[in-house]
């Protein structure tokens, strides 16, 4: 059932309570996958690929560095350019590309409220399946109420990748988990939770959805749509000695 929906543009909330910040950033219009990427369409490499059925599970036990791979493999089965440059384990953003890619936190944020505000964009039993529903794993897509973009299970059934770093100060290059899953309470199941995990990571409950918009005119730009590099590089040079437990990202 995998398209594209439109999200336009807008300020969006983003709060961290660990670290007990909170910002406004306005994304630029973007468009966004329908639905979670799909079993289907992860062994396909491109969105669209319909099962038998007509309706499909989202892909889960995805790893993020996978989910990138697959945003190149999408994008030249498109003709469109891909928006990740992947030199072993380094992958960069390039922003000014069309490509499939990850959404960074303030587009997820953005394109899951669907323009309401709060913590969801509805009742949890209406948009979400999640720990409430009694089900022991994910569920096909398009099952619940979408929101007004016309996206569905931004909130439960699998948590979904994002571009972004957790905390480059405390996690390294841990990448952000959102949405809840199939087994989550009411209050993981909220756009403002963030959870995170290493790129390399398999988990159960874990799948992703595709974004795309060129939103630099250059390749040369460090970031956008909420997120930076240099900023990233800020957060992790912090001075020793460090906290219990705390492994601040290295760069080159």
């Amino acid at each position: 059932m995998n398209s594209l929906a439109s999200i336009p543009g807008g300020a969006v909330q983003l709060r961290d309570a660990r670290r007990g910040t909170e910002r406004t950033v306005t994304p630029l219009p973007f468009h966004a996958g329908i639905a979670p990427v799909t079993v289907t369409e992860l062994a396909a490499g491109h969105l669209g690929a319909a099962s038998a059925n007509g309706g499909d599970l989202p892909a889960t036990g995805v790893r993020w560095f996978d989910a990138v791979t697959w945003c190149n493999t999408a994008s030249e089965h498109d003709g469109r350019e891909p928006a990740y440059r992947v030199d072993g384990g380094a992958v960069r953003w390039k922003p000014a590309a069309d490509g499939y890619r990850l959404p960074t936190e303030a587009e997820w944020v953005h394109a899951s409220l669907g323009g309401d505000t709060g913590a969801r964009h509805g009742l949890l039993a209406d948009i979400a399946w999640a720990a409430a529903d009694g089900v022991s794993g994910p569920q096909p897509v398009g099952r619940k109420a979408a929101n007004s973009y016309g996206l569905v299970d931004t909130l439960g059934n699998v948590w979904e990748w994002c571009w972004d770093r957790l905390d480059p100060a405390r996690y390294a290059d841990y990448r952000l988990l959102k949405g809840g899953g199939w087994a989550d309470p009411v209050w993981s199941c909220r756009v403002g939770v963030r959870r995170g995990n290493a790129p390399n990571a398999i988990i159960e409950d874990v799948g992703f959805r595709v974004v795309t918009g060129a939103v630099m005119a250059d390749h040369t730009a460090d970031g956008g749509q909420g997120w930076s590099e240099r900023e990233d590089r800020a957060r992790a040079s912090i001075s020793p000695p460090l906290p219990a437990g705390w492994t601040p990202l290295q760069f080159d």
